[in-house]
């Protein structure tokens, strides 16, 4: 499972890269502040809603504390999804939220 760390993410998010981050948190975690432009997908629901997500993308993975993130890394790679887990979670996330 391929990973980042979170200054890498807020590095790419500051240097103006599209990228794409699902947050797998609960929705009353995620309303306390996500990482601008995540989209919120409970990890309870990625079995569910994965085919919102296109195969061609990667995807950085998020949660608290990167637990979660990985087992939805874990669980989408199994069905050929190029998906990325952010070590730390939002613990160690430093840049903006919203």
């Amino acid at each position: 499972m391929k990973a980042m760390t979170a200054k890498e993410v807020e590095t790419l998010l500051n240097e103006g890269t599209a990228i794409d981050i699902i947050d797998v948190r609960e929705v009353d975690e995620v309303a306390a502040g996500k990482i601008p432009g995540a989209v919120n997908i409970p990890l309870g629901l990625i079995e569910f809603r994965m085919h919102e997500l296109d195969k061609s993308k990667e995807y950085i993975m998020v949660c608290r504390s990167g637990g979660r993130s990985g087992s939805a890394s874990q669980f989408l790679e199994s069905y050929g999804y190029n998906v990325i887990n952010m070590t730390g979670g939002m613990l160690s996330w430093e840049g903006k939220t919203e």
